[in-house]
Parts: structure tokens; sequence; C-alpha cells
């Protein structure tokens, strides 16, 4: 179940996801990613894609070659949870460099 993060406890998991930033009046996290060209962030992409599809809970994005912009939200609670953090940290994890 997504819960709703206080401000507080928004801007503490904040601190531990490099790259992410409020957008939306604080109503949403927001990160760019940059790839060697579009295959990866292609890949990059696919295995968002296929984390978010298993959780029910999908972001918005947008492809330029080889940046990714993904912007997580839960529309339906009216802001950032819990859920929305864990997939941006997965984000994260997926496009570290091995």
């Amino acid at each position: 179940m997504a819960e709703l993060l206080s401000d507080d406890a928004l801007a503490a998991a904040l601190t531990e996801l490099d790259g992410w930033h409020l957008v939306e009046g604080g109503t949403a996290i927001e990160a760019e990613f940059r790839f060697s060209g579009f295959n990866a962030a292609f890949g990059f992409m696919s295995r968002v894609a296929l984390a978010a599809e298993r959780r029910n809970h999908h972001p918005e994005w947008s492809n330029v070659y080889n940046r990714v912009t993904i912007r997580w939200t839960t529309h339906s609670e009216g802001g950032v949870t819990n859920l929305d953090i864990k997939l941006a940290g997965m984000c994260s994890r997926f496009a570290a460099p091995a």
C-alpha cells in the first residue's frame, strides 16, 4: 500500500537518492539519467518498466536518444509515497555503472 510521505520523511528520503529532486510543487520527484547511447537508455527503461509493472505503479518519463527523465508521484495520494521512493531507488541502482 502506498503511503503519502510527510515533508520531513520526504526530505530525509531525498538525501538518500542522489540526483533526485522535488518538482510540481513538491508532489513529485524527478531525475535525469544519461547513458552511452540509445540502446543503453532503452535497456534501462525496459528494466524500470518491468519493476514498475510488478508493483503496478508506473512513471511519467521521456527519452531523447541517450537521456531518460523519470518522474514519480502517486496521483491517488496527491504526492510522493513510499512506493515512489522505492522505485526511484531502483532506477538509480539500474542506472549505476556495472
